[in-house]
């Protein structure tokens, strides 16, 4: 009897045993999800996301599922998916409530995570009042989790949210707390790694508040905490030369071994000493340099704002004189046509992030429209054709339309005699179109394909085209959230794309 319970006891341990060795190791799905999305393949690893969370969720295994579950979450709103995204997370939180065998503490820590995903998206939607409601949802679950790691993230993420929307104060209330706790536990290393993730943070978004306000941080705690790092180091190293002495007198009473111990550690402290000076010397270097570098950007960032504001406003007290002058001279008409570029240009980038209006437009008559109005332009024997399904599309009629006119007429003008010229319309998801304009003409060189984008690269006679059509169609394509490039795989010819995001 005894050596069946014995039996039984070892097979019950080996079976948990087991069990905690397959909570830990991620599934397949999880780990194809992140191979994707390693390779930035955004729909794949979205997908392996969801269906990685489906399974973890089945299986009982809550904590992993979650995580899967606002990775994908991320992806979702990254393509600016915010229903799906906010759907997803609302499973997410019934799979937590659902989940018996977890304690209040452990649901309280999977709960901080989904609270915290949609905190983000309200940031990125600059919905303040949103975002600072969650942000209170989810102090209420750091504390239920009871965990210190938990109370450290939120610290972190009161930052975010609070230099995300200007209240400079508060957020350097937060970060100095947490940075408090871990530096006074001597983490360094965590609190850099917090600094700098921060600082990644808010490049990645654009925010140039969280930028500066974390890089000034950064610089400050790096002077505070160097003078404690080489206080630690010293007094470690004092330690080790008294335990060296020590050792040196209860294994040898001999006075000669032990001032010869004592003078070689008193070597390798002054070696060490002058390595700490010599790696502040350095640091500081560092630190100064950085900063004459940030204020370098800086001012290059505006005299590139003051240069295009005054080429705009030459262009603009040109345009009255010219109007003057013989407008039938050829000359005449191309400075008119190049002061009216760079006006458009420069009030195009001056404008790049205010929004655009939306009309439903039925797809197939408006792609015939634009065509019909190149017919007339191109070569005997070109034949134009159109490529659109029956279906409708909220867009910006007058950049869409301004955009594939100007890539018509200049496939009218490239494609010879007997060629194609192809207008298409594609719907690559539920929120991304593509327009495609094809011909069978000139192939612009690969060397060649970003500068067409780019103005003023080059000195020309303006009679013979000043050469900022195409860039003025890439950026109102970058004003419509979307872009305008050449795609690379066709090779019969030119292909441009517009790619539209709604």
């Amino acid at each position: 009897m005894k050596r069946k319970i014995f039996v039984l006891v070892v097979n019950l341990m080996f079976c948990c045993t087991l069990a905690l060795a397959q909570e830990v190791q991620k599934s397949e799905l999880h780990q194809r999800a992140e191979t994707e999305d390693a390779k930035h393949n955004v729909p794949a690893a979205r997908s392996l996301y969801i269906h990685a969370f489906n399974d973890y969720a089945n299986k009982g295994q809550v904590r992993p599922g979650v995580e899967c579950a606002t990775k994908a979450t991320a992806l979702y709103y990254k393509e600016n998916y915010y229903k799906e995204a906010f759907d997803l997370l609302r499973r997410a939180d019934q799979t937590i409530i659902a989940a018996q065998q977890m304690s209040p503490s452990e649901k309280a820590a999977a709960h901080y995570l989904v609270t915290k995903e949609r905190m983000q998206m309200y940031i990125k939607l600059r919905k303040s009042a949103n975002a600072l409601e969650q942000l209170n949802t989810m102090e209420n679950q750091a504390n239920l989790s009871d965990n210190e790691t938990v109370k450290n993230d939120l610290l972190y993420n009161k930052a975010i949210y609070y230099y995300t929307f200007g209240q400079v104060a508060q957020g350097n209330a937060a970060f100095k707390e947490m940075a408090g706790k871990l530096t006074a536990s001597k983490e360094y290393d965590k609190v850099d790694e917090v600094y700098q993730q921060l600082i990644a943070n808010g490049r990645r978004s654009g925010n140039a508040n969280i930028v500066a306000q974390s890089y000034s941080n950064y610089i400050a705690w790096k002077d505070s905490t160097s003078a404690l790092k080489h206080a630690d180091e010293i007094g470690a190293l004092k330690q080790q030369i008294a335990d060296h002495e020590a050792t040196i007198a209860q294994k040898d009473s001999s006075l000669s071994t032990r001032r010869a111990v004592i003078i070689g550690l008193c070597i390798l402290a002054a070696a060490l000493a002058a390595a700490l000076v010599l790696g502040a010397v350095v640091l500081l270097r560092f630190i100064l340099l950085t900063r004459k570098q940030k204020k370098t950007i800086h001012l290059a960032n505006e005299s590139n704002a003051l240069k295009a504001k005054f080429i705009s406003s030459i262009s603009a007290q040109l345009e009255p004189t010219l109007q003057k002058l013989d407008p039938h001279m050829p000359e005449v008409q191309a400075m008119l046509q190049f002061t009216h570029h760079v006006q458009e240009l420069s009030e195009l980038e001056n404008t790049k992030d205010e929004p655009v209006e939306l009309e439903e437009t039925q797809i197939p008559q408006y792609c015939e429209g634009l065509a019909d109005q190149i017919r007339g332009k191109v070569q005997p024997g070109v034949t134009i054709a159109v490529k659109a399904p029956k279906m409708s599309a909220t867009i910006n009629r007058e950049y869409v339309s301004h955009i594939l006119l100007q890539l018509l007429s200049q496939a009218a003008q490239q494609t010879p005699e007997g060629g194609n010229i192809t207008l298409e319309f594609k719907k690559r998801s539920p929120h991304t179109y593509q327009f495609l304009v094809s011909d069978t003409g000139y192939t612009i060189p690969e060397d060649q394909r970003e500068d067409i984008f780019k103005p003023f690269l080059e000195i020309r006679d303006l009679t013979n085209g000043d050469g900022l059509d195409l860039p003025i169609c890439k950026q109102m394509a970058l004003k419509m959230k979307g872009d305008l490039d050449i795609d690379p795989a066709f090779t019969k010819g030119t292909r441009f794309v517009l790619d539209l995001h709604v």
